[in-house]
């Protein structure tokens, strides 16, 4: 008894140990033996006097293809030695899963690449089967560039970087960006390797600019600038482009420190240019269609690739300082003419006005310089009136043409648009397009006319304004003249303007008539060294012994006797001098000049002489 005991006691603690070892390969990947296979049911016999089921699901299209039959050993994850019905609890899935795990954690610590199938989406991402292992792909990690979409990608097989791993909480991050950025920086490498200018690519059209657009040639990208899309103008891109649009371009410039690639379409197409030297010559006539308008012209094409510009000056014959747009309008088929052609700089000048008759010359022969024409008020300038004419041409009245005295910029006032006014042709001027009118030149001019303006004669004047400069008088109608301060006397102390008053007349020799400016300039000093001279001259000689003072009174003596018996011979406006030419009392003169006399005698002899040199 004793023994049988022991042995039940050492097979009970054999048994015991046996079931701890057994629990300690609990959630290992172990061997295990196909047994049978039933139904959509594979049992394997795992040792342990134990078997398992595992679902034939598992299998399917995970072990490349192939399906385990009986007698076949495989890898298999025991969850649990024993379940409450004495199977075991296995799965394949888990034991391809540790698979992976170690897989992965190599291709991780050597930074290699691992294939993976996108199966699903989730939140912020999607899960990658990594041949059992799921793996977390964030949506910033799918592309080298954000992409709004990409379901397409949910079923296929990708290569990614392992970024992070935690097997602990079973957590995998990968990336398909990397993978992609790598390959691609070999591919450039590669294609930039053997790129050269003048080579010829083909490419997709992946991103458009105002400026142009770039254009993906595999794994680089080239600027396909909006000039060299085609030889004829394009405002922009989009009208000859459009995103993933395959396209045959041509380098035209590649920097190899910078890597930057300039593309071409057009240069692959025939040069119109060498077409257009031959075609079109200077004074040459063509239809075009306006493409474009600019504030300073419009630009028409002749042909595909072949445009010209028609300046705004070159539209119209009448009508300037108009925008392009009321002239001309896109689309808009005109007939021009070739003025100018520069191969160089591959630039044609066009003109429309030379296609149709010159109105300046027919003008020029119905109108003659001097005639009088009519015309309604057309706009007003800060400089003049502009007033139609016959053939939808303006004329030009400057302000200085208004009016010959007073000035224009005080008489533009009265004149408003749409008015009918008569003006006299002064000038036409063809190569310049002007015709210059006249409002004034209907009149005579009165400096022209007046034969009392020159040198030397004495007038009488109405003084009209009186400043500290001197006296501003009109001399006749449309005639006005000035007297200086230091012309109104001949003795220092009566060159005052308080001395006179507006409306008063006054005698004053001209000293001078300026044509241009219209001014006369007057003096009453020098008429009176002139009244001077003239009675020394009639009454009395130096070498009589008479003092000036003697003469002067002599000679106003004498005038007052004449003027007492009615036989002056002065014109009624002489009369009306100011107080400082009016003859003075004659005893008043003679006491003065007795007294000037007897003190400056010998002073007043040599004067009398130096003036009778004179």
């Amino acid at each position: 008894m004793s023994n049988k005991q022991e042995q039940v006691e050492s097979f009970a603690d054999l048994f015991a140990e046996q079931i701890k070892k057994d629990e300690k390969k609990e959630g290992q990947v172990v061997k295990g033996t196909v047994i049978s296979i039933e139904n959509d049911m594979m049992i394997v016999d795992v040792g342990y006097k134990t078997e398992g089921r595992i679902s034939l699901r598992e299998f399917s299209n995970k072990d490349n293809n192939k399906m385990p039959i009986e007698g076949d050993v495989i890898d298999v994850y025991l969850e649990k030695v024993e379940n409450r019905n004495g199977e075991a609890v296995l799965s394949r899935e888990k034991a391809r899963r540790e698979e992976s795990w170690g897989t992965l954690e190599k291709a991780s610590e050597d930074k290699e690449k691992v294939n993976g199938t996108i199966f699903g989406r989730v939140k912020g991402g999607f899960s990658v089967d990594l041949d059992g292992a799921i793996a977390f792909l964030p949506g910033s990690q799918v592309d080298v560039r954000p992409t709004r979409d990409a379901n397409h990608l949910v079923g296929s097989t990708q290569l990614f970087h392992i970024l992070k791993m935690d097997r602990r909480r079973g957590n995998i991050v990968v990336s398909r960006r990397s993978v992609l950025e790598e390959s691609r920086a070999e591919a450039k490498a590669e294609l930039v390797s053997t790129m050269e200018e003048g080579q010829i690519l083909e490419g997709i059209i992946k991103n458009i600019t105002d400026y142009g657009a770039f254009v993906d040639l595999g794994e680089v990208d080239g600027l396909l600038h909006v000039t060299d899309i085609s030889w004829k103008r394009i405002s922009h891109p989009t009208e000859a482009l459009s995103i993933g649009q395959k396209v045959k371009v041509q380098v035209i410039k590649f920097n190899s420190d910078t890597q930057r690639i300039s593309l071409g379409m057009k240069q692959l197409e025939e040069d119109p240019w060498e077409i257009a030297q031959n075609k079109y010559n200077v004074d040459d006539k063509f239809t075009g269609r306006v493409t474009n308008i600019t504030d300073y012209g419009a630009f028409v094409e002749l042909e595909s690739g072949i445009e010209g510009l028609v300046h705004v000056s070159e539209m119209s014959w009448t009508k300037k300082n108009m925008q392009p747009g009321k002239i001309v309008s896109t689309s808009e088929e005109v007939e021009v003419k070739v003025l100018e052609i520069d191969s160089e700089k591959r630039r044609i000048s066009l003109g429309m006005k030379q296609c149709k008759p010159n109105p300046w010359l027919d003008l020029q022969k119905n109108y003659k310089i001097g005639a009088e024409v009519e015309g309604e008020v057309k706009s007003i300038t800060e400089f003049g009136i502009f007033i139609g004419l016959p053939g939808e041409m303006d004329g030009l009245i400057h302000l200085s043409d208004l009016d010959w005295n007073t000035s224009g910029e005080d008489l533009i006032g009265n004149f408003k648009k749409g008015d009918m006014i008569k003006a006299k042709l002064l000038e036409i001027d063809i190569d310049k397009e002007r015709v210059s009118l006249g409002i004034k030149q209907l009149t005579q001019d009165p400096m022209e006319d007046n034969n009392k303006l020159k040198k030397g004669n004495v007038v009488t004047s109405v003084i009209k304004s009186i400043t500290e400069k001197g006296l501003h008088v009109e001399i006749s109608e449309g005639v006005n003249g000035f007297v200086k301060k230091s012309e109104l006397s001949k003795e220092r102390s009566d060159q005052r303007v308080d001395r006179f008053a507006v409306e008063e007349k006054i005698d004053a020799r001209i000293l001078s008539v300026d044509s241009k400016t219209r001014e006369v300039a007057l003096s009453i000093k020098a008429l009176q060294v002139a009244e001077e001279k003239q009675a020394l001259k009639d009454y009395g000689s130096v070498d009589s012994g008479a003092s000036l003072g003697d003469i002067l009174g002599a000679a106003l003596e004498e005038k007052a006797k004449t003027e007492n018996k009615g036989e002056t011979t002065k014109p009624k406006a002489e009369k009306a001098k100011p107080k400082s030419q009016k003859a003075k009392p004659k005893k008043a003169v003679k006491t003065k000049a007795k007294t000037t006399a007897k003190k400056t005698a010998s002073k007043e002899k040599k004067e009398a002489k130096k003036d009778d040199k004179k």
